[in-house]
């Protein structure tokens, strides 16, 4: 088992190419640096407890190599279209893609998927 993270689309996407560098959340994660963590791309926004969509695409592995205050000069590196005082910035790295058509589950906060049905990150 793997911990994951849903984000709605592009956002994983972007992630996955390493032009969004920084994912913006209101909590903190419970991970180690060395913790891999996997990145599940789905079509829409999770806004209760409980709920899950069963069309997640997981489309990176990363690491949280920090988390901080998200500031205005954070927009850029979490593709961001507004900013809100009080957030926090998880600083991305160790970035390795996926590819696959497989579907996972997608949830709110961290969770977790099987990795058995997780294909290995690309090597390049």
């Amino acid at each position: 088992m793997i911990k994951a993270l849903s984000i709605v689309r592009p956002g994983g996407s972007l992630i996955a190419t390493g032009r969004k560098t920084l994912e913006v959340r209101g909590w903190s994660p419970d991970l180690h640096p060395s913790e891999d963590l996997l990145i599940v791309e789905n079509g829409r926004f999770l806004h209760r407890d409980g709920e899950e969509d069963e069309d997640g695409v997981p489309v990176a592995l990363v690491r949280v190599m920090r988390v901080r205050p998200f500031t205005l000069d954070d927009m850029a590196a979490a593709c961001a279209g507004s900013f809100e005082e009080g957030w926090l910035a998880w600083q991305l790295g160790h970035v390795r893609p996926l590819r696959t058509d497989r579907r996972v589950r997608a949830a709110r906060r961290l969770y977790e998927v099987d990795f058995s049905s997780v294909p290995d990150a690309n090597k390049g």
